[in-house]
């Protein structure tokens, strides 16, 4: 029997030397300067857009819809510009869907009428927190009452900038009105210019007595809380301006 060969003849060439693998530092301690570690927070990112992301929404936060945002009263902010310019709006526009001369004069009255109301019993209220009416007594004599707010619950500066603007504003549209259509000798729609005027000046005069009120009772409350020279002259001094200023007040819007 024949012997057999041995099936791998020959030496074994070592393979080719292998690449050395990376070796880390791993539990070794730190050689030169090592960059600071980034922590990342949730909402903040690296990006261009991420970080002008604040720019942006502050300026959608601009315009109606800021504002009402910022309002703690927003219906009542709205609903206060809604009707005094809606008013404005059916008297300059009125002629162009209607003929119907007392339809108009109607829906402006009513128009008047809703924010006459609104602002003396509602916004001015929530807004600034003041309110005015006036009282007749039992001898017949008509004096005037103003309300205002705790002065350590300061109304918001929004709401209190946007009332006063529409308060004084409006009524320079309104006369700005009147004195177009003497321009135009319009006078068919006189009276309803004449009658907003009325609406909106007693309001400004109401509120901006019962402003100075509110400011007046202020003061004269913290001169009789300091109780000047220890006799009380300050809360004596305070009501008596204040009968003063009210009994003025009454002769000239009564």
């Amino acid at each position: 029997m024949a012997s057999s060969a041995p099936l791998l003849s020959g030496t074994i060439e070592p393979d080719e030397e292998l690449p050395s693998l990376p070796q880390g530092n791993i539990g070794a301690a730190p050689s030169g300067r090592t960059a600071p570690p980034v922590v990342l927070t949730p909402g903040q990112g690296s990006s261009p857009n991420a970080i002008s992301g604040g720019g942006i929404g502050n300026a959608e936060e601009g315009g109606i819809r800021g504002i009402l945002k910022q309002s703690s009263h927003p219906m009542s902010l709205a609903f206060l510009y809604l009707f005094r310019s809606a008013a404005i709006a059916v008297y300059v526009l009125c002629g162009l869907f209607t003929d119907n001369y007392v339809l108009s004069i109607v829906v402006v009255v009513v128009l008047l009428s809703l924010d006459f109301w609104n602002t003396r019993n509602v916004a001015g209220r929530t807004l600034v927190g003041l309110r005015y009416w006036n009282e007749v007594d039992e001898e017949g004599e008509s004096s005037w009452v103003f309300e205002s707010r705790d002065p350590s619950r300061p109304a918001n500066p929004i709401d209190a900038k946007m009332f006063w603007i529409a308060l004084y504003a409006y009524p320079v549209g309104w006369v700005a009105l009147m004195i177009v259509s003497l321009l135009k000798f319009n006078i068919s729609f006189l009276p309803i210019v004449l009658l907003a005027l009325v609406f909106n000046l007693s309001n400004v005069l109401g509120f901006t007595y019962a402003d100075r009120d509110s400011q007046k009772r202020w003061a004269s409350g913290v001169a009789s809380s300091g109780n000047l020279l220890g006799f009380g002259f300050g809360g004596i001094g305070g009501q008596l301006v204040g009968g003063m200023v009210k009994n003025s007040i009454g002769r000239v819007l009564g």
